[in-house]
């Protein structure tokens, strides 16, 4: 095993139960709903709603577009964390199914995941303290 791990010790804070509206992106509006609220560090716990059209990311780089209208998201989960510049980088990752019933799973590649009606998603704040290596 040659990868580091990271350990990081923290404390969860507070919880925002929000909401994204229609023809916004899924990952820009987790980043957006997080700088409203003030969390620097998030934990996406749960959400609920559809997608007009999703974009996954792959293993080989490329990426793979489900057409909707109404791409059922099945699962979701992820993280955001604050970048040095101060800006919020969201990374989530989920399973989708079209209307055919079809299911895809992955990332969620930001910019390209418009939302189709409306989107319940519940974060969660974290708090670091410190990293150890």
């Amino acid at each position: 095993m040659s990868e580091a791990t990271i350990v990081e010790t923290g404390s969860m804070g507070r919880v925002a139960y929000a909401r994204i509206a229609p023809n916004e992106d899924l990952v820009l509006g987790v980043e957006k709903l997080c700088m409203a609220e003030g969390f620097k560090n998030a934990f996406v716990r749960g959400a609920l709603g559809s997608l007009v059209d999703a974009c996954l990311g792959t293993r080989d780089g490329k990426y793979v577009q489900i057409k909707g209208p109404a791409v059922e998201i099945v699962s979701l989960a992820g993280e955001v964390r604050s970048q040095e510049d101060g800006s919020l980088s969201a990374s989530l990752t989920g399973v989708v199914a079209d209307t055919e019933g079809n299911v895809y799973g992955g990332p969620f590649v930001a910019g390209a995941n418009p939302i189709c009606m409306t989107f319940e998603v519940t974060l969660e704040e974290w708090l670091p303290l410190a990293v150890a290596l």
